[in-house]
């Protein structure tokens, strides 16, 4: 038996992935951020210490390939400063420029504006969260 699409669980995700992404535009456009440039920023404003490319690539679950352009943006852009790890010259940490830790602040209504408009409490989108969370790791597991 096919399933139309809106009966599928792969395009509700798919759907909602996009939705969200549009809520997340006109936000992240008064900061000149694209949505992946945010998670990445996002990851390090909550790093304790600068990490490394390798370490934030598993965080975001994105090819370094992937990452490192997105990187070399907000370099360009004042962002963030890349640097060789002087301990292991292989690795490449990734530190917030003051510009871009300041701009930690002009974010903090976001998440505010994106649960509001989700019609969701803080409880249904933490348990939505870790239930896709899990999908996730079973897919990714089997």
């Amino acid at each position: 038996m096919t399933l139309a699409p809106q009966d599928m669980v792969c395009f509700s995700l798919y759907s909602a992935v996009h939705a969200l992404q549009q809520a997340y535009r006109p936000h992240l456009e008064k900061l000149g951020l694209t949505y992946p440039q945010f998670l990445v920023m996002s990851a390090l404003w909550a790093a304790e210490e600068a990490p490394t490319v390798g370490l934030l690539s598993r965080q975001l679950q994105l090819e370094s390939s992937t990452l490192t352009p997105l990187l070399k943006r907000l370099e360009g852009m004042g962002l963030v400063s890349r640097r060789r790890d002087e301990r292991d010259e292989r690795q490449v940490r990734i530190s917030l420029t003051e510009q871009g830790a300041a701009m930690e602040a002009r974010t903090a209504h976001i998440a505010g504006c994106i649960s509001e408009q989700s019609g969701m409490s803080v409880d249904e989108l933490l348990a939505l969260r870790d239930q896709v969370s899990r999908l996730r790791d079973n897919l990714r597991g089997a």
